[in-house]
């Protein structure tokens, strides 16, 4: 697959080599937001066909500019039926499925992300694209995503059901990403509540965030969507990330 002109798109089945350079590569996200390691190495391990990279460059100056994370899932097509707990819980159930032979009858996207810098190109679509293509090289009709709003952290005491059904002038959503699903034919369709909870202690939190974490009560915290509630008492702060539930329909 080719997204832009000297970028190439590969798997991790096609380059299981790249695995390590998909893991580490420098991204925007908070240090706090954190996967289960173990069901990402299980998800690496048996879906690597659904893991993507973009690729700059060839032989020694290859390096890897963006990432795309995904794993299929049985899903009945009831919008209802997609949990709340979005992230956390599609990965557990992708696994669940996975073990008992079910029929993976849709494709949930866990992540996009592009190294810092190379926004300007474009990336972030193209590598959208790039992940709807592959799941519909593999004969799936929908990738489903729980999406996280890209300017919502700017407005942590919004709830994200406000945040959501803003839109501009031109109908399109407010939020620059969200946008960016529409556009390529995603369909907002709910709000994912508690699509990941991340609980540390203080001293985690400190460390993750650089902020002091030694008052009782709800905290802004850099790149949090929703405020983190903190417990000085208990040594605690627990962090629950909104999402949006975007539908890509792959067939016409």
């Amino acid at each position: 697959m080719s997204v832009a002109v000297h970028l190439r798109v590969v798997s991790l089945a096609e380059r299981p080599d790249l695995a390590s350079a998909m893991l580490t590569m420098e991204s925007t996200w908070p240090a706090y937001v954190r996967a289960e390691p173990l069901l990402i190495n299980w998800a690496f391990e048996r879906h690597p066909e659904h893991q993507l990279v973009v690729l700059d460059g060839e032989g020694d100056d290859e390096r890897v500019i963006a990432r795309a994370a995904s794993v299929p899932f049985a899903w009945d097509g009831d919008v209802d039926s997609l949990p709340d707990t979005g992230w956390d819980e599609v990965l557990r159930q992708s696994m669940l499925d996975t073990y008992a032979g079910r029929e993976l009858t849709a494709v949930c996207a866990l992540e996009i992300a592009v190294v810092p810098g190379s926004q300007a190109r474009n990336l972030s679509s193209r590598t959208l694209v790039a992940l709807n293509d592959n799941a519909r090289r593999f004969g799936f009709a929908d990738l489903m995503a729980p999406v996280r709003p890209s300017n919502k952290h700017a407005e942590p005491e919004t709830s994200i059901t406000d945040y959501t059904a803003r839109t501009r002038s031109d109908g399109l959503p407010a939020d620059a990403w969200l946008r960016v699903h529409v556009r390529e034919g995603g369909q907002i369709i709910k709000v994912c509540p508690v699509s990941m909870a991340i609980a540390g202690s203080l001293a985690q939190w400190r460390g993750w965030t650089g902020l002091p974490f030694d008052t009782d009560g709800p905290v802004a915290v850099p790149g949090a969507l929703t405020l983190v509630e903190v417990s000085v008492k208990h040594d605690r702060a627990v962090y629950i990330e909104p999402n949006v539930w975007i539908r890509h329909r792959l067939t016409t």
